[in-house]
């Protein structure tokens, strides 16, 4: 059996109109080619689907059942025709988002904040599962943009430079480390140094002053979540180093000293990671504008 969706239009229609003629004006097909089509479509369910000589047309218990599933399946295409011309358009999408960067959630939340309300039929989830296998993920189309410091050479991948940020040294202000200008490596070997729970090659502090520089500190406590980092820095439990729109806030509490890394002061940058097809979505470029602008408003705080 082979039916076709024209034959599903057909059948509706003529239990909708009641007569031939009207489904037909409908369809916008000659009679003669409606009648055709029932004779077509009888022949490939092998059933009868009309009751023949009743005004207006009935359906056959079999006809009912082929209407009931042209109901179902008619309204599902038409929904998906609108799905996709949304997607021709550029106006609907998915945009699944992993971090390499534990620290951009500061940042991230505002602007899929501004994003959803631009773009409110683009599906928009952050895979934070993902997050340190993450561009082997957006090369196997499981996520579609990526926020990291470590641009690589991806055949397929696009890294679109963002904004460029500071590592910046947080201690309390009552730490001796509190009375230097500037922090430096050496000045580590002595500390309990307080992390997000990552890899050490994703901890800016560790690839770009104290590996290079093989110094170790003398502890390393992992803590999930900025707020308890920065609990414990204020009770002298240890020292940390966060990205600048972090510390917006802790630069002016009595609590803290915020001092640079180095005199010169490190600077990194994050980029967005994307396949080359997608780089060029109305909607992907939208939100790379957003993620340009929107942090550096919380640096400047």
């Amino acid at each position: 059996m082979h039916i076709e969706m024209r034959h599903l239009r057909t059948i509706k229609a003529i239990h909708d109109s009641g007569g031939l003629a009207r489904a037909a004006d409908q369809l916008n097909i000659t009679q003669s080619a409606l009648s055709h089509q029932i004779k077509h479509l009888e022949e490939q369910t092998g059933v009868e689907l009309f009751v023949r000589r009743s005004k207006p047309m009935k359906l056959t218990a079999a006809g009912i059942r082929l209407l009931r599933a042209a109901e179902k399946i008619l309204p599902e295409m038409a929904a998906l025709e609108e799905q996709f011309k949304g997607i021709l358009s550029g106006k609907t999408g998915r945009l699944h988002i992993a971090i390499e960067c534990h620290a951009c959630f500061e940042w991230l939340f505002p602007v899929l904040e501004q994003f959803r309300k631009a773009w409110p039929e683009v599906d928009v989830d952050i895979r934070a599962g993902l997050a340190f296998d993450a561009l082997p993920a957006l090369q196997r189309e499981e996520v579609d943009l990526v926020i990291s410091s470590d641009p690589d050479k991806l055949p397929g991948v696009e890294f679109v430079p963002l904004f460029d940020y500071s590592p910046v040294f947080v201690a309390s202000s009552a730490h001796p480390l509190a009375q230097k200008d500037f922090i430096e490596a050496e000045d580590f070997a002595a500390e309990t140094l307080i992390t997000y729970p990552v890899d050490r090659n994703r901890l800016d502090i560790f690839t770009e002053l104290l590996t290079p520089a093989g110094v170790e500190p003398a502890a390393l406590r992992p803590v999930e979540l900025t707020a308890v980092i920065l609990l414990l820095v204020a009770s002298n439990r240890g020292v940390t180093v966060l990205p600048d729109w972090v510390v917006r806030e802790v630069k002016y509490s009595s609590d803290y000293v915020t001092r640079p890394i180095t005199e010169k002061g490190l600077t990194k940058r994050l980029y967005a990671a994307v396949r080359t097809d997608d780089a060029t979505r109305p909607y992907f470029a939208h939100f790379i504008r957003l993620a340009r602008t929107e942090p550096v408003k919380l640096q400047r705080q």
